[in-house]
């Protein structure tokens, strides 16, 4: 009898959800800092939850890490293919590159230069600089205080993984465990050394050694996911299964409410605390994104459904403009209020209208960038990267029809002499995937053909 549900190892749409309430938090955050608007729900204040509002970064560095890795955990457990290396860095920089240089021109032209927010052309240079290359991480100025876009770090961050991330994921499939705990290891010396050695954290709490086991954590649970929908199959009465799972997904959001109370109300500096709370947060969320899939209708279909899946899809240009739109909307006193200093006058009016059109300007803002700035940027990326693989192909087209001529089929070729983007595009153009050896300091484009 074939089943009504059965959760996908591919397209999981409750993450959706998740991943536009983390966002949603992280905003609210950022609109708290300029507002002061204290949240709540009846008599049950939200306080904590907008003091802590710069901690579900970590939940969406976590869902990267279990997303990047879930095709490699297929290949593990469902014997599909390994993803493409070049692919993988395409598809990244067609994601973020269009809409993130975008957004760093427009701060630069239409908020930086005019308001003059540089001292010197030299800033202005350098900071433009690391910020297209994504360096801007590594150097207070370009990272704390640059004005074209503090909260923009996170990307930074992710495009500095996505760089190791195919060589790390490789090493996974060979030595899930070893792999894994060795990023653990590596982020928890990291974190233990900063709190030791650093009495001021703001330039180590967020760098990418820092967020090596949140990654370690969303790969493990992508290869768990993975199986548990292979296991799933066998559920006999799932009903009672999805009840479990959705007492277990209450469970972790009661336990996230202590932990985001703990350091929203954490005595002592806030970085440390952050550090010291990485771990466990990254845990309970990752055992919520695993378990949504397997919970009950209701709560599926609030995480995933056509309206989450919109959001998803514009919530990185969401993020990426709305804390550069509340800080400048307040520095242009829009809306109007009579208080120079309207979130300390505790001006409830303005405070109410500040953060609905903080809300409401971002989220149009952001389908716009999405649709008119970074579609459009990728499927422009794309041609060109489609170009550069036809004239790739047709560079080494001779070499391959030279090689297919003097071999048998079901043989293995073994090409050496050749650069290792020459040997894989003759691999390619012969259709097949030989084994590639490339000898230093050979000639590129000799062949020197071995059968085996």
């Amino acid at each position: 009898m074939k089943r009504a549900y059965a959760p996908s190892p591919r397209r999981i749409p409750e993450l959706d959800g998740l991943r536009v309430l983390l966002v949603f938090i992280v905003a609210w955050y950022h609109f708290w800092q300029q507002s002061w608007l204290t949240p709540g729900v009846s008599s049950y204040s939200l306080d904590f939850l907008v003091r802590s509002g710069y901690m579900p970064v970590d939940g969406t560095i976590l869902l990267s890490g279990f997303l990047l890795f879930l095709p490699y955990a297929r290949a593990m457990l469902m014997d599909e293919p390994v993803p493409d290396r070049r692919w993988f860095y395409r598809r990244r920089i067609m994601r973020i590159v269009p809409s993130f240089y975008f957004v760093t021109l427009v701060m630069l032209l239409a908020v930086a230069l005019p308001w003059g927010l540089y001292r010197t052309p030299q800033q202005m240079v350098k900071d433009v600089f690391m910020h297209f290359t994504f360096t801007f991480t590594f150097d207070p100025y370009t990272y704390i205080s640059t004005p074209i876009g503090v909260a923009s770090w996170t990307l930074a961050i992710e495009m500095q993984a996505y760089l190791l991330f195919p060589f790390i994921a490789r090493w996974a499939m060979r030595r899930p465990a070893a792999t894994m705990l060795g990023m653990t290891a590596l982020a928890w010396l990291w974190r233990g050394w900063c709190l030791w050695a650093f009495a001021d954290l703001n330039m180590v709490v967020n760098q990418l050694p820092s967020f090596l086991d949140v990654y370690a954590l969303g790969m493990a649970f992508a290869l768990l996911y993975v199986k548990l929908t292979q296991l799933w199959q066998k559920v006999k009465r799932p009903i009672l299964w999805e009840l479990l799972v959705t007492l277990t997904v209450a469970a972790c959001v009661l336990a996230l409410e202590r932990l985001l109370k703990a350091q929203a109300y954490y005595n002592g500096n806030i970085q440390a605390g952050q550090m010291i709370h990485r771990f466990p947060l990254a845990v309970l969320l990752a055992v919520l994104a695993v378990s949504l899939p397997f919970t009950v209708l209701p709560l599926r279909k609030l995480m995933g459904n056509r309206v989450m899946t919109f959001l998803a899809g514009v919530s990185m240009n969401y993020y990426l403009i709305h804390q550069n739109l509340a800080v400048h909307l307040k520095r242009l006193g829009i809306p109007y209020s009579e208080y120079p200093l309207p979130n300390q006058a505790g001006d409830k009016p303005w405070q109410y209208r500040y953060t609905f059109l903080c809300f409401g300007l971002s989220l149009v803002l952001a389908v716009l960038a999405t649709y008119l700035i970074e579609k459009p940027g990728a499927r422009l990326l794309r041609r060109l990267f489609e170009k550069r693989d036809q004239r790739r192909k047709e560079r080494y087209e001779p070499a391959a029809q030279a090689i297919a001529a003097s071999v048998q089929d079901g043989e293995t070729v073994i090409l050496s002499n050749l650069s290792e983007e020459a040997a894989s595009a003759v691999a390619e153009a012969l259709g097949e995937r030989p084994r590639v050896i490339v000898k230093e300091g050979s000639p590129v484009g000799m062949i020197d053909m071995t059968r085996k």
